[in-house]
């Protein structure tokens, strides 16, 4: 356990103070918040390989509202909350009286008379979502300092329209450990890139969440996209102040071959244009579902013009070392080895499938880490009496 125990001193010596705040964008995080999350994560993670008990609670409820479908980060938020000896709860807003008229104000007190986190993911609408979560934390300010609630749940981001750290961070914990640590990834290249897919609608927060996370580790991260399909212009700029930060770099172009040269790490991964996204929203709050009919069939046109812009094994073959590390936040859309019509071809994903599944893995800890360090003003003196503990769950 020696190892732990260095890992569980440099959380200690961090000067990170996440107790009672709300995590929602990553670039509202100072670096050493970074990485007491990340090594946070890890420490759960070794406690419970070896064994050992890591519940915190006796009781208490881990609320989980999820606004757009999901697998990996709906059982990753369920598996993190067990871990810590939380009981997740689902608000289903249809089972809800939100349908009724109840008000965001009054639905976040009423379910937050014994909670104490609440995961949140809302994705499906620019403008919206992030909005949404501070919303949320406003009321239970409200809730909390009128005295409705005996305390004040944490918030986490489980994806918004603007960032998605719990997958972004989890990214970057897959990164640590494959290259060996945080000071490794400097210089080394990501390239963020758009690929075809057959379904338009998805959310700008994965890419946004790389290139606002990895251009704080001064990593050379490169996005590319085709013309259109640009991203939220503000969260373009924090890349690009993150970068000069950093020592690292930040560059956008439109053509995929350049930015797959000499590229340590490739992420290919579809989106819906920033325009169509605005357009999105604006169509859903005016009811006009005609609209939204026509505006996905205009943008699905509009994707198909772009198939050429394919991750096949020829291009993995421009980067550094003969092939880059593939990554995915999953489920990828796979095709054949062409791959003329989906994010990844079937010979490339199944030669990075294992990875891409143990890149997934590390989800579960970095919540459980964004709970931890929500629910305890010492995580380093919380994890050395988990160590410490003498008492072993049977296998």
């Amino acid at each position: 356990m020696k190892e732990l125990k260095k890992l569980i001193k440099k959380i200690g010596n961090l000067n990170a103070d996440m107790y009672g705040k709300d995590f929602l964008l990553t670039w509202e995080k100072s670096e050493d918040e970074l990485k007491q999350i990340l090594y946070v994560a890890e420490a759960l993670k070794k406690l419970r390989d070896n064994n050992f008990s890591t519940r915190l609670f006796d009781s208490g409820l881990a609320i989980s509202n999820f606004r757009d479908n999901s697998t990996r980060t709906r059982f990753s938020f369920a598996s993190a909350a067990n871990m810590l000896g939380l009981e997740v709860q689902d608000l289903d807003e249809s089972k809800s009286q939100i349908a009724h008229g109840e008000t965001v104000r009054e639905t976040a007190n009423m379910i937050s008379f014994l909670t104490d986190i609440i995961g949140i993911r809302d994705d499906m609408y620019l403008g919206a979502g992030n909005a949404y979560m501070r919303e949320v934390g406003d009321a239970l300010d409200d809730g909390f300092e009128n005295g409705v609630l005996p305390k004040r749940p944490g918030i986490v981001n489980l994806q918004c329209d603007i960032d998605h750290p719990t997958q972004s961070m989890a990214d970057l914990l897959h990164l640590k450990r494959h290259f060996g640590s945080l000071k490794n990834l400097k210089g080394k290249k990501i390239a963020m890139t758009w690929a075809y897919s057959p379904s338009y609608g998805k959310p700008l927060s994965v890419p946004q969440g790389i290139i606002g996370l990895m251009t704080r580790f001064g990593m050379e991260v490169e996005l590319a996209h085709p013309e259109g399909y640009g991203l939220i212009p503000e969260v373009l700029e924090v890349a690009k102040k993150n970068a000069a930060a950093s020592g690292g770099s930040f560059k956008v172009s439109n053509n995929m071959e350049d930015a797959f040269k000499n590229a340590d790490i490739v992420y290919p991964k579809s989106w819906a244009p920033y325009s169509v996204m605005g357009q999105r929203t604006e169509l859903l709050f005016a009811k006009n579902m005609k609209g939204l009919d026509a505006l996905e069939k205009e943008a699905l046109a509009n994707n198909a013009k772009f198939k050429n812009w394919e991750c096949d094994a020829e291009k993995m073959k421009l980067t550094k070392n003969g092939e880059a590390l593939y990554m995915h936040c999953l489920p990828a859309d796979i095709t054949d080895v062409s791959c003329k019509a989906g994010e990844v071809s079937a010979e490339v994903f199944e030669k990075y499938r294992i990875p891409t599944y143990v890149e997934a893995g590390y989800k579960p800890y970095v919540i459980a880490s964004m709970i931890l360090t929500n629910q305890f003003k010492n995580p380093s003196k919380i994890l050395k009496s988990l160590l410490n503990d003498r008492y072993k769950r049977m296998m």
